[in-house]
């Protein structure tokens, strides 16, 4: 039994005891190359009731610890790459029943034959080695390992075994209170469990969905999340499953609103890697009471017992799921490793067991000294797996499957107002290569007036552009210039910081005469190859539900298709939704190429469109929760035709209401010339052609329009999104 007492009574020396553990543990057994994870555990066994008694194992323990492991399960279930755990879930489902039914087996032999235990008594311990806890997560989050399929296969495992141990559990304690098998509780429970999932799938998107874009601010969204993660945990233990299998659902859940590289997700990583996981960790070293061990042989054999079975147990799963798909030697470690430990689930059963007298004083006992030693051998060899795993990607990927230009590719963001300025940083970290070691990204406001007004405005937004980069621990620089127009100080700030890619807001119609794009546009495409991005949307990104690109034929052949398609794909990759290609046959197979070369796994699909400037086709497939992409082409590329000069008057008479992103491929390479028709001496550059030649022009395009809209009535073709 726990101290009645503790040195420490005070509720703030409490917190500030607990902050010094979470602080000082980490950097003291790092030097000696002992995982963290264990150091928070022996700092709760020194500083526990069974310890030096410094601290009590109290209320708040316990209300954090239990956030702890919610937090733990939550934040599994939300980074995992839902592409490959659909990849991946027949091998989980595989691992799930090897993990399952080895200690169910084993553990059942050795407890009615070693510990001398009845039948029921030892299928109930049994159960107990089958479950296990993903204590080792935060060593995988930390090495950046979090979407590899073997850590995704023993995720998925966890869950099925989980819920095996749960529906044992509950069998068990039926016959021992009633006497006799019902099977009726079982079906209740897999009906209750059921309906649940049908529930939290169907409810959870749709309201995310909604509060998202109603309430756009991060710390309103964070509670959000964190209201929905106990909501879920909570609903699970009502109708009798685990608190912790509710917290993972709505992982898996949220997972499609909360993107990698955003800054909601920074924020819940690091409040659950900060405070609620550590407080977890050491409220399970104060359980451990260190003294059971010398107490007499009866708990240190028992204590053996446990601890050897529930390890080879989970080896044995591992190795047998090494053997079923041919996985490597590594894989087969680091499957052991994070499945290793025992904590929450395990320390559940054998308190129930206990409390109805299943279990005596030398099970609970045992079942302490197991928690300690298979969460040691978890953090151990989960530790030294992800450091093999994490070396051997970074010398298989090496310099062939990242774009090598991408390494270096500098970003810049032009931000004209506070408004825009955050959800334009979003968008570039989104599109961005997470591999892009060495590239830059700027934030640019141009001005030609130096009035305070002026200035306030500028500085307003590159500040909220820094902040918006600092939420996503990403670096940018600020750039506030004045110079004759906007496009001068843009292509000058191109030149001088060495950009590769530019990402700007859409021009919004001032006035009846106003061009789509604005008179800036056709002035700065002239005067710049690099990549342009142009964006309007309407919703926020983290939203979207589509991606549906329009891309014109020989687009393939431009010197920018690499650049462009894998902005793409990163941007697909982060939000976790489908991305869907519009274009001729040609050129889906270097699509598909660049996306396979460059390692993107994203769901994507692809559709035969004849024509670039098939809109109307597109008009009524392009939904309000998509992102529609067009690549449009300069004048002086390979792949523009004389129709794009109608991409104007579509886009504002069918996709004036929808998300948009125009994208201008780079033309002619990192090493070729601007074609810069700039001079700062000359006249205005915004300067509107004579009255002749816009005359000229419009009755051109009205010709080119005319005979488009009739090759149009006389083809038959359907698109289907």
């Amino acid at each position: 039994m726990q101290n009645a007492t503790a040195i420490v009574t005070d509720p703030v020396l409490i917190f500030f005891i607990v902050l010094v553990i979470i602080l000082l543990a980490p950097v003291l057994l790092n030097r000696l190359k002992i995982p963290h994870i264990i150091g928070m555990i022996v700092a709760g066994v020194v500083v526990g009731p069974y310890g030096i008694d410094l601290l009590a194992r109290d209320a708040s323990f316990e209300i954090f610890g239990q956030v702890g492991i919610l937090y733990l399960m939550f934040l599994a279930g939300i980074e995992i790459d839902m592409y490959h755990l659909k990849k991946n879930l027949g091998k989980g489902m595989s691992f799930g029943a090897y993990t399952f039914f080895v200690p169910m087996i084993i553990g059942t032999v050795t407890s009615y034959y070693m510990l001398h235990l009845d039948w029921l008594t030892s299928i109930l311990l049994a159960s107990m080695y089958a479950s296990h806890t993903l204590i080792a997560y935060p060593v995988i989050s930390r090495f950046g390992l979090t979407k590899s399929s073997t850590v995704i296969i023993t995720i998925a495992g966890t869950i099925v075994t989980v819920l095996g141990a749960l529906i044992v559990l509950a069998v068990c304690v039926g016959i021992h209170v009633d006497g006799a098998f019902n099977p009726g509780t079982v079906l209740m429970l897999l009906l209750r469990l059921v309906v649940y999932c049908v529930v939290v799938v169907y409810a959870f998107p749709r309201v995310t969905r909604w509060f998202f874009k109603k309430y756009n601010d991060n710390i309103t969204q964070f509670v959000y999340v964190l209201a929905m993660v106990f909501l879920a945990s909570y609903s699970a233990k009502m109708i009798g499953l685990e608190s912790v299998l509710g917290a993972f659902f709505a992982g898996l859940v949220l997972n499609r609103y909360i993107p990698n590289m955003s800054p909601l997700m920074n924020r819940i990583e690091f409040v659950g890697n900060a405070i609620f996981i550590p407080y977890f960790l050491i409220g399970v070293g104060m359980l451990i009471n260190v003294e059971v061990i010398v107490k007499g042989w009866d708990v240190l054999y028992v204590a053996v017992i446990m601890s050897v079975v529930a390890t080879l147990c989970k080896w044995i799963a591992a190795w047998m799921t090494q053997l079923t798909y041919h996985m490597s030697g590594l894989d087969r470690r680091m499957i052991f490793g994070l499945s290793n430990a025992q904590a929450a689930a395990t320390l559940a059963a054998v308190m129930i067991g206990f409390n109805i007298g299943m279990f005596d004083e030398s099970v609970l006992n045992g079942t302490i000294v197991m928690i300690l030693v298979t969460c040691t051998v978890s953090s151990i060899v989960t530790e030294q797996a992800a450091a093999k795993m994490k070396l051997q990607q970074m010398q298989s990927k090496g310099e062939g499957s990242v774009d090598k230009v991408a390494r270096s590719r500098n970003t810049l963001i032009s931000v004209a107002n506070p408004i825009t300025a955050g959800a334009l940083v979003d968008l570039a970290m989104l599109m961005r290569n997470p591999f892009a070691r060495s590239g830059k990204m700027y934030a640019l406001h141009v001005r030609n007036d130096n009035s305070e007004g002026s200035r306030a405005i500028g500085r307003n937004s590159l500040e909220l552009a820094v902040q918006a980069a600092a939420s996503v621990d990403t670096r940018l620089t600020p750039i506030e210039r004045y110079d004759l127009n906007f496009v001068t100080g843009l292509v000058n700030t191109i030149e001088e910081r060495d950009v590769s890619e530019v990402i700007l807001g859409m021009h919004r119609k001032a006035t009846i005469i106003d061009s789509f794009f604005g008179s800036k546009i056709e002035q700065l495409l002239a005067s710049t190859h690099k990549m342009l991005v142009i964006t309007r949307c309407f919703i926020p990104v983290s939203t979207i539900t589509r991606i549906v690109v329009s891309v014109p034929p020989k687009s393939q052949y431009e010197t920018g298709f690499t650049g462009w398609v894998a902005a793409l794909g990163n941007l697909a990759r982060q939000l976790g939704c489908r991305i869907i290609f519009c274009c001729p046959v040609e050129v889906q197979s270097y699509i598909r190429a660049v996306l396979k070369r460059d390692g993107f796994e994203i769901r994507s699909e692809y559709r035969d469109v004849e024509e670039w400037d098939d809109f109307v086709l597109l008009a009524n497939k392009v939904l309000d929760d998509d992102l529609f992409v067009v690549v449009n082409a300069r004048r002086a590329s390979v792949s523009f035709d004389s129709s794009m000069d109608q991409l104007p008057a579509f886009l504002q008479k069918y996709f004036s209401r929808n998300n948009l992103i125009v994208i201008y491929p780079e033309q002619f390479g990192a090493g070729a010339a601007t074609t810069s028709s700039i001079d700062p001496l000359a006249s205005d550059i915004t300067a509107t052609p004579s009255e002749l030649w816009l005359r000229v022009a419009g009755y051109y395009r009205r010709l080119i329009l005319l005979r488009k809209r009739f090759t149009q009535r006389n083809k038959v073709k359907k698109i289907d999104l």
